[in-house]
């Protein structure tokens, strides 16, 4: 292993032009990004654009073929020299729990600590599960358990050794919509009380952007944007983070300046100027959230498709062929399929790019 190298005193975990990958090729190139000490971040982006090929380099499973790898200032992968994933101080949650079936609760969380007394083992087992609130199950078995209530072991029993960091692997995708909300959030405030680092990988928008301070989205092995989830969704770095995030479509527009679009929706005048000519052709991202209903507004396009949630009601309508969007309403305005709804545009954050 090589000596230490110095690194910013605020970043507990840096990753430097890291390349990496299965046999001669690389499926994760020139990766940069960055973890400060208390931060939990995400890695974000669709099925084989590899967020699981980096955690498992972070974990010291894979070998890198460029690059560095450095954890609270000292380089623990180089190409050709990795510290093993045991001497790494990283704790890790498997998607599928693995859980000892023949153990009980506290012998899976007190797994790790085979270096402490019996009294200290005792000890530290109890206040973690009194962490994750399953102090009264220590004496239960995994098969006895919720998936909910398995995963908060699984995350006691990472816990335990005291790692400087937790690599989390699609740890909820095993449980419904609900839980998994829940238990992300549970997870956050869990890490966040202990003051403990996280990366978390997961395909899921709403869970990333509900447990992480910092989130990289993923495209074929490269970082698109690795930013907090309000600029992620709001200030998009390219079309296909703004496509990526959050919900939205594009609709055909005309720069007439350089925050001002023409388009079938209206004149748009957003926050940012683009550089622009008058004339230049454009697509315009608009969200559900950028339309607002106004009885008084010219603008009246066709109702064509309606999703009801309860509290909100999703609608796509239509001014023609080429243009389709979506608004996102309060479920007391109820319109009908083929219906025309007075709408107007609201878009504060104007996000466009120009038309290839």
């Amino acid at each position: 292993m090589t000596d230490s190298l110095v690194q910013p005193a605020d970043w507990l975990l840096e990753v430097n032009n890291l390349s990496c990958g299965y046999g001669d090729g690389s499926v994760v190139r020139n990766v940069n990004f960055a973890l400060s000490h208390g931060d939990i971040g995400c890695l974000l982006g669709p099925s084989g654009c590899g967020k699981s090929t980096i955690l498992r380099a972070l974990a010291g499973f894979l070998p890198i073929n460029t690059g560095e790898i450095c954890l609270q200032s000292s380089s623990i992968s180089l190409p050709g020299r990795t510290l093993a994933p045991e001497k790494r101080r990283i704790g890790m949650v498997f998607q599928d729990y693995a859980l000892f079936p023949h153990l009980t609760i506290a012998e899976n969380v007190g797994f790790g600590l085979r270096r402490e007394d019996r009294e200290a083992k005792h000890q530290k087992v109890t206040e973690l599960l009194k962490v994750v609130h399953l102090q009264d199950l220590a004496d239960n078995y995994p098969h006895e358990l919720s998936g909910g209530q398995q995963q908060r072991v699984a995350l006691a029993r990472a816990l335990a050794p005291e790692p400087t960091l937790i690599l989390l692997d699609e740890p909820f995708s095993n449980l419904d919509a609900d839980l998994r909300r829940r238990l992300s959030l549970d997870v956050r405030e869990i890490l966040k009380t202990l003051g403990i680092s996280a990366i978390l990988v997961t395909h899921d928008q709403q869970e990333a952007f509900a447990m992480c301070d910092q989130v990289a989205v993923l495209k074929d092995g490269g970082i698109q944007q690795w930013d907090v989830p309000y600029n992620l969704y709001h200030e998009p770095a390219n079309r296909f983070v703004a496509g990526f995030v959050g919900q939205g479509g594009f609709v055909p527009g005309k720069a007439l300046g350089p925050d001002t679009i023409e388009s079938e929706l209206g004149v748009i005048r957003g926050n940012r100027a683009y550089p622009w000519q008058p004339g230049t052709l454009v697509d315009v991202l608009i969200r559900p959230d950028d339309i607002v209903y106004d009885a008084s507004s010219e603008l009246k396009p066709k109702v064509v498709e309606k999703t009801f949630a309860g509290t909100s009601t999703l609608y796509r309508f239509r001014c023609s062929e080429d243009t389709e969007f979506e608004a996102l309403f309060r479920s007391h305005l109820d319109f009908h399929l083929g219906e025309h709804v007075p709408v107007r545009v609201e878009a504060d954050h104007l996000i466009a790019f120009e038309r290839t």
